[in-house]
């Protein structure tokens, strides 16, 4: 019972009640742009931890999965779902980014069974968060922009922007020029998450009728996806690129997770006439908990030898 996950209840209730509770669109600006700040600084600080030759095969092959998943995703999501290309670009880039509860609770989960994993599967998290997001935006741009050049449409994107420049910026700084901006950027990220995740609560509740139109086939591609992934996952990071049992486990997890902060943030900027109810929901009500009392348990049955 996380308070950030009651906060986002809250709020799907507030409006479901018709409470007058609002974030004024300024302020929902500023959440955004901190918590895409925030997550790129950390993940280039962890990058700049580790030698790179230790962790480039790992890192990329993150980057390809996390850029390749949603054009998997996407054709499922305009047949199966009957989405919009615009809504089945934002709720494919929900599910090749990662989440970072997620990866955090199975972490602690193999850490209680004393598994251990690569000191650098953070590394591999960060790296994950924004090329999902980048093939997502070019899924919803690519079909109604003409002439117009995509690729830099999306490599100036502020959401793209703000991911990709703090990973840039905490690699460059590293752990030292990093700890002058910790109180700022790494102390006070969960408070400001609790607002963020209180003000999708108040979208979802709002879009409740869009999200039953989408009905069963979104929850099913909800637990379907994660889990076909986990397993993917799971034999990838044991078989190809040599990971440890838990480190494996925890492979299988980041392609399972779904992001519900980094994703939704990015896309209601870049392609504002997506739905964000289907995404965000989808991840967080129906994603979120399977992985977390199903898959977990089940990768680190099958990945962790007895």
């Amino acid at each position: 019972m996380d308070p950030l996950i009651l906060l986002f209840a809250l709020g799907v209730a507030a409006r479901i009640a018709r409470s007058d509770l609002r974030f004024p669109e300024p302020v929902y600006e500023a959440l955004s742009i901190y918590l895409l700040l925030a997550i790129g600084l950390k993940g280039g600080v962890e990058l700049s931890r580790e030698p790179l030759a230790g962790v480039a095969l790992p890192a990329a092959a993150s980057v390809l999965l996390g850029f390749a998943l949603p054009f998997i995703l996407f054709p499922l999501l305009r047949r199966l779902a009957r989405l919009s290309r615009a809504d089945a670009a934002s709720v494919a880039a929900h599910y090749g980014s990662v989440s970072v509860v997620t990866f955090a609770i199975a972490g602690a989960y193999l850490e209680r069974r004393g598994i251990a994993a690569e000191s650098f599967m953070p590394v591999l998290l960060a790296l994950m968060e924004a090329p999902g997001i980048i093939a997502g935006v070019l899924l919803a741009r690519a079909g109604g922009l003409g002439g117009a050049p995509v690729l830099r449409e999306v490599a100036v994107n502020k959401g793209i922007v703000l991911l990709a420049g703090g990973i840039a910026i905490g690699w460059i700084a590293g752990p030292e020029g990093y700890a002058p901006l910790k109180p700022l950027f790494g102390d006070l990220f969960r408070g400001v998450l609790a607002l963020y995740l209180l003000e999708l609560g108040l979208v979802v509740g709002g879009r409740v009728p869009d999200l039953r139109r989408a009905g069963l086939p979104l929850v099913a591609f909800g637990i379907a996806v994660p889990a076909v992934c986990g397993i993917a996952g799971l034999h990838i990071g044991a078989a190809v690129l040599g990971l440890s049992p838990g480190g494996s486990v925890l492979f299988g997890i980041l392609l399972a997770s779904a992001s519900y902060i980094a994703a939704p943030a990015a896309m209601r900027m870049a392609v504002p006439e997506a739905n964000p109810a289907l995404g965000i929901s989808a991840a967080l009500a129906v994603t979120f908990p399977f992985n977390v009392f199903v898959n977990i348990p089940l990768l680190a049955s099958f990945g962790v030898p007895s």
